[in-house]
């Protein structure tokens, strides 16, 4: 069984270059009650060199695995088998889901990015763990997509037919309670986060938010095989 986190923390390039994200990823692991499985870690970085990613995801196995968090590799199924990890998220250029759950141990954690109800069907039907859909709101990291908003996110719930779907793109924790409202298992947050003033407080409003959104409902309803 995977427990789906409510709550993903996804990086990219930049955040990853940082000279403080080792810093910024402990205070986030920090930041106050995120044990069963609130939150997922992605390490994501599209241009960062697999040796990098590899060197990055061994650093965070620790702290993560002692606050309960999920750590995820994005893209590189080869970094996470390389670092002992379990958990994986797929873009369009990655392995089939099939494959991944083959080669992760005891079928690992599969989560998939889609951008479209028959993508996000697919992707239930492949047997993903979780499905990323978006973009829900307009944001800077994708200025040519125009948000679908919490009615576009309604019928990718549907066609993901149980699998929990978490919403991406210009969320806020104001904006948490509308997407739970629509269906959302979960939130992922990539700007709302790492670029915060405080990314450890920024942390615990999404947490907060969440928690009220869901009744106080953790990753346990979220659980698939």
């Amino acid at each position: 069984m995977c427990a789906v986190p409510r709550l993903h923390l996804v990086t990219d390039d930049g955040v990853l270059e940082s000279a403080d994200f080792a810093r910024v990823a402990g205070s986030i692991l920090d930041a106050g009650d995120i044990g069963e499985a609130d939150v997922a870690l992605h390490v994501r970085g599209p241009h960062t060199s697999g040796r990098r990613l590899y060197e990055i995801a061994s650093s965070l196995v620790g702290p993560a695995r002692a606050v309960g968090a999920l750590l995820v590799v994005n893209d590189r199924v080869d970094v996470a088998l390389a670092v002992g990890l379990s958990a994986v998220h797929l873009g369009g250029r990655s392995l089939p889901v099939a494959e991944a759950r083959r080669l992760l141990r005891g079928g690992g954690c599969v989560g998939v990015s889609t951008h479209t109800v028959d993508e996000a069907a697919r992707a239930a039907a492949e047997g993903a763990h979780w499905i990323f859909t978006g973009t829900i709101y307009a944001t800077p990291s994708h200025p040519d997509r125009e948000g679908c908003g919490p009615e576009g996110l309604k019928p990718v719930v549907t066609a993901a037919a149980g699998t929990p779907v978490v919403a991406i793109g210009g969320v806020t924790p104001e904006r948490v309670a509308e997407l739970a409202a629509a269906g959302a298992h979960g939130v992922a947050v990539v700007r709302g986060v790492w670029r915060a003033p405080d990314p450890a407080v920024a942390t615990r409003a999404y947490l907060e938010a969440l928690a009220a959104a869901h009744g106080g409902d953790r990753a346990g309803s979220g659980e698939t095989s």
